[in-house]
């Protein structure tokens, strides 16, 4: 797709949690969406208010957005940090996150083994987290295209009924919903109530615990 001639607006709105803003054009016109992405990793990270260089693109849904993105450089925008860490924080990241969701998997391997866990388990873990590697991927997408996004209700949904591990993976590999402290909140939430569950119904110490609430004696 072919960009337009370069043209200058101000970002007058700009989530900095979700990566995307609008640029209102200098000389009119309607406000132009902006993602994250199409500004230089080695460029200071948009505030609202800055002034950019731009062009415009077509997405294919039709829709129009800033690419080639400059911030003009002025006082406030001199001192910011580039937006981009370093690939070695990222992949860092990456690899814990595969790691931990091995290191899970494996646990359950060894409770169907130790435990007589059933393997249906297992295999729901390994489904539920595909399925919210694909839902955190499809989201991913839209926002960098401005359509509709998934419901953060779907996505914690999703990794409390089983899909974190997957959940896990896709924000570190996606660099998705990492920067809004409120959801990773409630995610980690998630984590927790849905570990909790498999402990009581899955391990001899959830079926003591079980039985003296119980009182089975």
């Amino acid at each position: 797709m072919a960009a337009t001639p370069t043209l200058t607006g101000q970002l007058t709105r700009w989530e900095d949690d979700r990566g995307f803003g609008f640029i209102t054009p200098l000389d009119g016109g309607a406000d132009v969406f902006l993602h994250i992405s199409a500004v230089p990793r080695t460029a200071a990270r948009p505030q609202q208010g800055d002034l950019l260089n731009y062009s415009i693109e077509r997405a294919e849904d039709g829709k129009r957005r800033a690419t080639r993105v400059e911030l003009v450089r002025t006082t406030s925008t001199a001192a910011r940090p580039p937006r981009a860490p370093s690939s070695r924080p990222r992949a860092a990241g990456v690899l814990t996150a595969l790691a931990s969701a091995a290191v899970f998997f494996a646990a359950l391997l060894v409770q169907t083994e130790w435990w007589s866990l059933p393997q249906w388990v297992a295999v729901w873990y390994l489904a539920t987290s595909i399925l919210c590697f694909i839902v955190y991927s499809v989201d991913k997408s839209a926002a960098v295209a401005g359509r509709w996004r998934t419901p953060e209700s779907t996505l914690l949904g999703l990794g409390l009924i089983a899909g974190w591990p997957g959940a896990l993976v896709a924000q570190q590999v996606l660099r998705h919903k990492l920067r809004k402290s409120s959801y990773m909140s409630a995610f980690a939430g998630t984590v927790v109530a849905n570990l909790a569950v498999l402990v009581l119904v899955a391990t001899p110490l959830g079926e003591r615990a079980l039985c003296v609430i119980a009182d089975c004696g």
